[in-house]
């Protein structure tokens, strides 16, 4: 890893793992030094090594790693595992290390504002309820793959003083016979963004059973289209309700392209991308936890609310709550008799910050805490 100022000033940070040998009851420096030594026989001489590790360095490994890797004392770093990930930067603070990096750059060190971020720490190390929220998805294999949703959720759960629990669900496994089966230790659901139609039914049908027994839901992208989907289907009584995405030759697609997108074009230019304004509609669940009538929220989607079923849906209880500044396209949905059940077009997840959790998802949660 490097830090470049300017044509002249680089700062080049290594980080490396120092391994403890309980055997000996000590760490061993000799992965460090090869390291290094690799590094600068590639012409890369580190000004700064971080050293990762589980238990407290001792005295003399300092002095040790600095002298045979050829670094300042000072610039060798401990970085300890942590029990709270956010706690790492209060840690790294403490050694100094930013004040050292801005004086090896030529830069003016100011000390760093940390009171929220602390006031943040302090808030999960207290956090003294708990919370199980579902993630149903495809792709519930690789955690990773739906990391800024559940991260978001963390956050949220930072705010309510509570630690959310994640139960991964793999939407192929679940039918409208075993949802109740599948989703009975969840507090809430959150079905997020994702493409193609694996799994699509289980999806459905999780929207149905959190619809019908009052259970907090978070519909994302996807999440959206799969409620609109559900509520055409067993609230509308429109059987063949779909996504065009889904079931081209599907009779009723309340879930399709827009006008002006073009079916011969599957890649890039039919997605709508970027962060687009979103007017809210007073007296919803969306402005309870806004708290304002009109946000900017980021996109990446294809398929769009079908405006053809706007009356139908609305005029059997679905409250198309969050629309377009010029009216054109549905942004969001929710049912009102529930408590939280929401579905918006757009990815909130990518606003979240451990700071201040997104309104959406600290509502999800403050509700599955009830």
């Amino acid at each position: 890893m490097s830090l470049e100022v300017g044509p002249e000033n680089c700062c080049f940070i290594h980080v490396t793992l120092v391994p403890f040998l309980s055997g000996s009851d000590e760490h061993k420096t000799k992965p460090t030094q090869h390291s290094v030594k690799e590094l600068q026989g590639m012409g890369i001489h580190p000004n700064f090594i971080v050293l990762r590790c589980d238990k407290p360095l001792e005295e003399g490994i300092y002095n040790k790693i600095a002298m045979f890797c050829n670094v300042k004392t000072e610039h060798v770093i401990e970085n300890r595992t942590v029990p709270v990930l956010y706690e790492a930067p209060v840690m790294l603070e403490k050694s100094g290390f930013s004040r050292l990096v801005c004086l090896d750059l030529g830069l003016d060190p100011h000390e760093l504002e940390l009171d929220e971020w602390k006031e943040m720490v302090e808030r999960i190390k207290n956090a003294s309820k708990n919370v199980t929220i579902g993630i149903v998805g495809k792709y519930v294999q690789l955690h990773d793959a739906y990391l800024s949703v559940a991260e978001a959720l963390r956050h949220a759960g930072y705010e309510c003083g509570a630690h959310v629990d994640i139960e991964w669900i793999d939407s192929e496994t679940i039918t409208p016979e075993n949802a109740g089966d599948v989703l009975k230790n969840c507090d809430g659901i959150v079905v997020p963004g994702g493409f193609g139609n694996r799994g699509i039914e289980g999806k459905i049908a999780t929207a149905e059973y959190c619809r019908t027994h009052n259970v907090p839901y978070l519909g994302i992208c996807l999440g959206m289209q799969i409620a609109v989907i559900e509520f055409a289907r067993h609230v509308c009584g429109i059987e063949d309700a779909n996504s065009g995405e889904f079931d081209e030759n599907s009779k009723d697609k309340v879930i399709d392209f827009m006008p002006d997108q073009y079916k011969e074009i599957y890649k890039g230019g039919t997605l709508r991308l970027g962060a687009y304004p979103c007017v809210i509609r007073e007296g919803t669940q969306m402005e309870k936890w806004y708290g304002q009538h009109e946000i900017r929220e980021r996109h990446r989607h294809r398929y769009e609310f079908n405006n053809d079923y706007r009356e139908v849906l609305s005029n059997a209880g679905l409250v198309l709550s969050g629309r377009s500044p010029d009216d054109t396209i549905i942004e969001t949905v929710e049912v009102p008799e529930n408590d939280f059940y929401i579905g918006v077009q757009y990815h909130p997840e990518f606003k979240s910050r451990p700071t201040k959790a997104h309104p959406l998802f600290k509502g999800l949660v403050s509700s599955a805490l009830k």
